[in-house]
């Protein structure tokens, strides 16, 4: 072995890699990961190969709002080089369909075909012109 090779005491998984941990996570009650529904806003990889996450959820009553987290430090402690993961639950910015990737929009079908438009879903009608 080369002295200059790396070993599990100098690699740190890179941000892909903790990305890629992180769709292993997915909510209940909705079939796409977490981090494609946005729900994971910043992953900062510390020098002293510590982990630091910041996720919100899709509601503050989320009944899995203790779990989801657990699991998203579990799933990234798994990589290689890493020997923590403070995962901080954030309400600030409120998510939005809109932090959801493209992929989940079409998962979810959320491109206008089962997400009505607000007055359809309420069923209010627009006056029209004579």
């Amino acid at each position: 072995m080369d002295d200059n090779s790396p070993t599990n005491d100098t690699i740190m998984p890179d941000q892909n890699a903790i990305i890629e941990a992180i769709r292993q996570v997915f909510d209940p009650e909705i079939p796409v990961n977490l981090y494609d529904l946005g729900l994971i806003y910043s992953i900062k990889i510390n020098d002293d190969r510590i982990i630091d996450i910041e996720m919100t959820l899709t509601t503050p009553n989320c009944p899995v709002a203790e779990l989801l987290p657990v699991q998203v430090a579990g799933k990234v402690k798994e990589l290689r080089g890493v020997d923590d993961v403070r995962v901080k639950l954030v309400w600030e910015p409120v998510w939005t369909q809109d932090r959801m990737s493209e992929d989940a929009k079409l998962i979810l079908d959320m491109q206008g075909v089962v997400m009505p438009k607000p007055q359809e879903f309420f069923n209010i009608s627009t006056p029209h012109k004579k």
